[in-house]
């Protein structure tokens, strides 16, 4: 492999990459040299940041490149100008952001590797533009990849995408100007609520990658996403049972409906579970899709359902609406899904709930 480092160090290789970057901007066709260029930078940025044996290249040369992608701002220049690499160099980017964002100096006592301490607290638009990948096919995928190695492992990365409300071009906002408990309500318009119409009105794939950020989002950081759900309660849920619940789209519907499920059930979402089940526009939503003509669609209702049911301290407009059904919901339930006959906590569920609707009473 040394020969691909025949015309520069191994070090030397962020500044060339950010000038060819600024002509895929400037040209809205590059010129076939300035893709194999570009290729070519980047797999050899790639090949010394895995630090593997093929690569030859020594820790001083790994921290030598990362330092200089900092210094060149070049973390931020690949998340803007992915979606415009050839396929192959999105593959490398994809690459060098997971190893970069990994990478720390042996005896390094800074608990975090810099590449990521730079973005947390310095460029926190490489987390923002990552996200903003999901608005193009061609970047959706890689950005997705690394966004989700990183909320896995760091919840300031997770904060910042809750937390951030910048637009295209603004500053976004940094890990040190985020307090959760103390932070305001949304308005509604940063990188977060963006993932509701990537993931309600992007292509399939688009679709399905971005969701499973978003449920990564919100399940991996149990405390943080507690505190963020309760301030944004109204807002979050509305767009949530509009855009998501109530999809057109059947894949969306289903895991949308199943991960409300998951989000109400956690322990750490007490608060926010009482508080789902006490509006009565809610049961109502989730008592449409007990009659949805999909099977899967409807055992994933159910499971929001029974929450409403199993409250011992229903709402005044949920006991209504349970009170003002019950004989409906009576001869509904004992045929509902019945074919579930080796499911035996589905089967067991629905007697309690039949049980329960019996003894509210006319």
């Amino acid at each position: 492999m040394a020969f691909l480092f025949r015309h520069k160090s191994k070090a030397d290789l962020a500044k060339p990459t950010k000038e060819l970057l600024a002509q895929l901007w400037q040209y809205p066709s590059p010129s076939q040299k300035t893709e194999d260029e570009l290729v070519r930078l980047l797999s050899q940025m790639k090949l010394i940041l895995q630090d593997s044996h093929d690569s030859e290249s020594t820790p001083e040369q790994v921290a030598q490149l990362v330092n200089s992608m900092i210094s060149e701002d070049l973390f931020y220049l690949l998340a803007h100008s992915i979606r415009l690499l050839p396929f192959e160099s999105r593959k490398h980017c994809q690459s060098i952001f997971s190893y970069a964002f990994r990478y720390k100096p042996a005896n390094s006592l800074a608990p975090d590797p810099p590449a990521l301490t730079y973005v947390l607290h310095r460029r926190p638009e490489v987390i923002v533009e990552l996200c903003r990948g999901y608005g193009y096919k061609e970047s959706a995928m890689p950005c997705g990849v690394v966004l989700r190695e990183l909320i896995k492992q760091h919840e300031d990365v997770a904060s910042i995408i809750l937390h951030d409300e910048s637009r295209e071009d603004e500053r976004a906002i940094s890990v040190d100007e985020i307090d959760p408990r103390e932070a305001p309500a949304q308005s509604g318009e940063g990188v977060l609520w963006k993932f509701f119409p990537w993931i309600d009105g992007g292509a399939f794939e688009v679709s399905t990658d971005a969701f499973t950020t978003f449920r990564e989002l919100l399940t991996r950081h149990k405390q943080l996403v507690a505190i963020y759900l309760e301030k944004n309660f109204d807002l979050f849920f509305d767009r949530y049972n509009a855009n998501l619940v109530q999809s057109s789209s059947y894949v969306t519907k289903r895991q949308s409906i199943k991960l409300l499920g998951e989000i109400l059930l956690d322990r750490a979402n007490y608060p926010i579970m009482t508080r789902y089940v006490e509006s009565g526009d809610h049961l109502k939503i989730c008592m449409t899709l007990l009659k949805d003509d999909r099977k899967m669609v409807q055992y994933e209702g159910f499971h929001v359902f029974k929450v409403f049911v199993a409250n011992p301290n229903k709402s005044p407009p949920v006991q209504r609406i349970l009170v003002n059904n019950r004989e409906r919901l009576l001869r509904f339930l004992p045929t509902f899904l019945e074919d579930r006959t080796e499911d035996e906590q589905f089967t067991d569920e629905k007697s309690f709930l039949i049980r329960q609707i019996e003894s509210m009473g006319p």
